[in-house]
């Protein structure tokens, strides 16, 4: 017997005896195996180390050799390539949104962002709010389906002018708000008129509408109320979606004198206004609302308490008139029944206590501070990225960097260099006029880390120039 040939065959006795015995289960011992098979101490060494590269045994030396653990068999990855043709072209993008609300890591200062970090956000207050609220008698009953009569008032009470209760629905945040106001409002392949720049979030729910957005320009105090009638003679559009205070991400709040302008445009083309006033309560400046000088039911108004309180508040009222706000009832009991109850307790708890005015004085004095903070630094360690305008408030101010910067990489460059910030792109339904940036100032944890996130900008701006 050739000694290659001794080793296949005392291998190929190892293999069976390794299938009929349990992981871990000692092989006979080298001895045994010689005396057994008539072979050679270097016969079996050679057997056995084949096996282990086969990963069939372990060896332990003093110990001898044992039956390694069986590898898990490979699932089968089933083929679901069937979906692609089931599914169409129809594509949601949510890449933009996705990058608004992903947390950067722990060792990069967000200058990016659309909620209120830890220190702003009255958690202590809003978990005796919820205390206090199921402990309501039907607090886990099913509410209205319109929403909490007293919360729907409340609501109306804050747009004003002739809003009742009555035109009020509460639904599932700011974003679930618009989804509902574009499908209820526009049908599938039609156009819908948008400013330039807007909220990367309102572009998405459109897209995912099925709708077709047309842009309309602005400037440093809202939509250009004679390119926005332009835009409903060219498109035949029936809606127009603004934001006419603080405007995201520009900061702009439209002029009394143009408000009463878009509403005399839209009105003229016999088309809706989707008021998003997302920023209300982020100033103590608020112009009265679009909604409250509205009279033939054009403005469907979204009020939403999820930025200045939580973002797990997830709670906003939608309000209309007419057979548009039956369409938008309609949607809401269809798609999602109601907004659990406790929740809209809790809401209605906090914003009836003291509270809630302390809460609004102390953010909008957090707010401005850090908003000159952050436009000092600006100032002072990055001039070539000069703010659009002084916002009265919000949480964001918009810049315009130089046209030879590469926008794309120096936002990259920013995130590897310890600072996250949005890139302008994002907020275009239309091409970019050029590099611009959204810094965010209620994100940081605390006034000295945007000077600090300033300056990581400002180095990543100093390595690409």
């Amino acid at each position: 017997m050739k000694d290659d040939s001794s080793i296949a065959q005392i291998a190929a006795m190892l293999r069976e005896e390794i299938a009929a015995r349990q992981p871990g289960d000692r092989l006979p011992s080298s001895r045994e195996l010689m005396r057994r098979h008539g072979v050679s101490p270097v016969t079996v060494s050679r057997a056995i180390g084949q096996l282990a590269a086969e990963g069939r045994v372990i060896t332990k030396p003093g110990s001898g050799a044992f039956v390694a653990p069986r590898p898990t068999p490979l699932r089968e990855v089933p083929d679901l390539s069937w979906q692609t043709v089931a599914l169409g072209d129809r594509v949601i993008d949510d890449s933009g949104v996705t990058a608004l609300l992903t947390a950067p890591p722990e060792d990069v200062i967000p200058l990016t962002g659309g909620y209120l970090n830890a220190a702003m956000r009255p958690d202590r207050q809003l978990s005796a709010a919820a205390s206090r609220a199921v402990k309501r008698l039907d607090a886990w009953a099913a509410p209205p389906l319109t929403g909490v009569a007293e919360l729907r008032g409340w609501f109306a009470r804050q747009a004003g002018g002739e809003v009742t209760a009555a035109d009020a629905l509460i639904v599932s945040g700011g974003q679930a708000a618009l989804s509902h106001a574009f499908r209820a409002l526009a049908a599938p392949g039609t156009t819908m008129l948008m400013e330039t720049p807007t909220y990367p979030g309102a572009m998405a729910a459109a897209k995912a509408a099925g709708l077709r957005t047309a842009a309309v320009p602005m400037d440093a105090d809202g939509v250009l109320p004679d390119l926005l009638a332009e835009a409903f003679a060219v498109t035949g559009a029936r809606v127009f979606y603004c934001q006419p205070t603080l405007h995201n991400p520009t900061g702009a709040t439209l002029t009394g004198e143009r408000r009463e302008q878009v509403l005399q445009v839209a009105r003229a083309h016999n088309a809706f206004v989707i008021e998003d006033d997302y920023a209300r309560y982020l100033t103590d400046r608020a112009p009265t609302p679009m909604v409250a000088l509205d009279r033939y039911g054009t403005v469907v108004h979204v009020s939403s308490l999820t930025k200045i309180l939580a973002p797990s508040l997830r709670l906003a009222a939608v309000i209309a008139r007419g057979p548009a706000a039956q369409r938008l009832r309609a949607g809401q009991l269809v798609e999602s029944f109601f907004v659990a109850r406790p929740l809209q307790e809790t809401a209605l708890e906090f914003v009836s206590s003291p509270a809630w005015p302390r809460h609004l004085a102390a953010v909008h004095t957090e707010l401005a501070t850090r908003r000159a903070a952050l436009l000092a630094a600006l100032a002072a360690l990055l001039p070539d990225a000069e703010p659009h305008l002084l916002p009265r408030g919000g949480k964001h101010v918009w810049v315009r960097l130089p046209p030879h910067v590469d926008e794309a990489a120096l936002v990259e460059e920013a995130r590897r260099n310890g600072v996250q910030v949005s890139p302008g792109r994002i907020y275009y339904p239309a091409e970019p006029p050029g590099p611009r940036l959204r810094l965010t100032h209620s994100a940081a944890v605390h006034v000295a880390e945007l000077t600090e996130g300033v300056r990581r900008l400002a180095d990543a701006y100093a390595r690409l120039s």
